[in-house]
């Protein structure tokens, strides 16, 4: 018999982290634990308020709902808790962590420590010189593809990009942008094309979430590739991922587990991609290291040559321990 339980925690960033929804100083996030004899399993159940379709009054009823029936079979407990997929996900880590142990959820090549995934790098909003700085970290770092969060103020965003783009073409840095939804139809059609007299590999996000009409036709014409989101968060069912793919008809996805339901709603929107002809990578969504050491693991057996959009967990001050680590864009597993 397994038996559950859960906590709360809050994760301190270093340094305040700009978002086009503001600057965040916390993250909120709950861990579920699974026991049998004397075995334990840990998983992350990344809640981000303001953005998860859970963020409710009910999460903490539903995450004890789910340690009384921790018993059930995980498809009823999918299916309960549909409503709720940063729990699904937690649940989904801590039954492998359960079976695998110690840091384990996906062993592999990855967690011998023979292969790697590359990622790309991100660099957070802020004034010119701040973002400048960060990108020439990445640089140093030996970073070939970098990601640029931008819609707070788009006129000194692409100044950055601009000098950026004289320095570094496109066959030797690749640049994606993200806007977390921060453009009205009418101005995004103006930054596509901007972006694309750039060579920028692709824009996530330009418009918010929800109009699937504007943004099928910002996709059907456009001049940069646009890879769909926040726009996948709260598709819950497999019908509804499909229409939404059939209708908007997106060049790229971007799968963060955590938001869409862990591991099996990421397998789904996988394979609805590949039948479409829809490129798609993962992205971490400010996990703590535990949830993105079982993102990573997942990432890698998926086998996507993309730079993978994972963090390094080096945004926050009381992190916990990982056996993550980077080799220049390379992340890599090993103790």
């Amino acid at each position: 018999m397994k038996t559950a339980k859960f906590h709360q925690y809050i994760l301190n960033f270093k340094v305040p982290s700009g978002t086009s929804r503001g600057v965040l100083n916390t993250k909120e996030t709950y861990f579920i634990e699974i026991s049998e004899g004397d075995k334990k399993g840990i998983g992350e159940c990344s809640l981000f308020r303001g953005l998860s379709f859970d963020d409710d009054d009910d999460y903490e009823n539903a995450l004890e709902w789910a340690c009384r029936n921790i018993n059930l079979k995980l498809e009823e407990l999918q299916e309960e808790l549909v409503n709720h997929p940063s729990i699904i996900f937690g649940i989904e880590q801590a039954l492998l962590n359960l079976e695998h142990q110690g840091d384990l959820y996906f062993p592999s090549e990855f967690t011998e420590g023979k292969d790697s995934i590359k990622i790309n790098g991100l660099i957070w909003m802020g004034d010119s010189d701040y973002m400048q700085s960060q990108i020439e970290e990445k640089i140093k770092n030996n970073f070939t593809c970098i990601k640029l969060k931008i819609g707070v103020d788009w006129d000194s965003e692409k100044k950055v990009i601009q000098t950026l783009r004289k320095k570094f073409p496109k066959d030797k840095i690749e640049l994606r942008v993200d806007a977390n939804g921060a453009f009205s139809p009418e101005q995004a059609k103006i930054v596509l094309q901007e972006l694309a007299d750039l060579d920028i590999h692709s824009i996530e996000q330009p418009i918010k979430a929800g109009d699937w009409e504007a943004m099928a036709e910002l996709c059907k014409n456009a001049p940069t590739p646009i890879a769909l989101d926040e726009e996948l968060i709260g598709i819950l069912n497999y019908e509804s991922k499909k229409d939404l793919l059939k209708i908007i008809k997106p060049q790229y996805i971007i799968l963060k587990p955590s938001l869409i339901g862990g591991f099996s709603g990421s397998d789904e929107w996988i394979e609805l991609a590949e039948q479409n002809n829809i490129g798609w990578w993962i992205t971490s969504a400010l996990e703590s290291n535990i949830g993105l050491n079982a993102i990573a693991q997942y990432t890698y057996t998926k086998k996507n040559p993309m730079p993978q959009g994972l963090g390094t967990g080096g945004l926050f001050t009381n992190n916990f321990e990982t056996p993550l680590f980077l080799e220049g864009e390379n992340l890599r597993f090993g103790n």
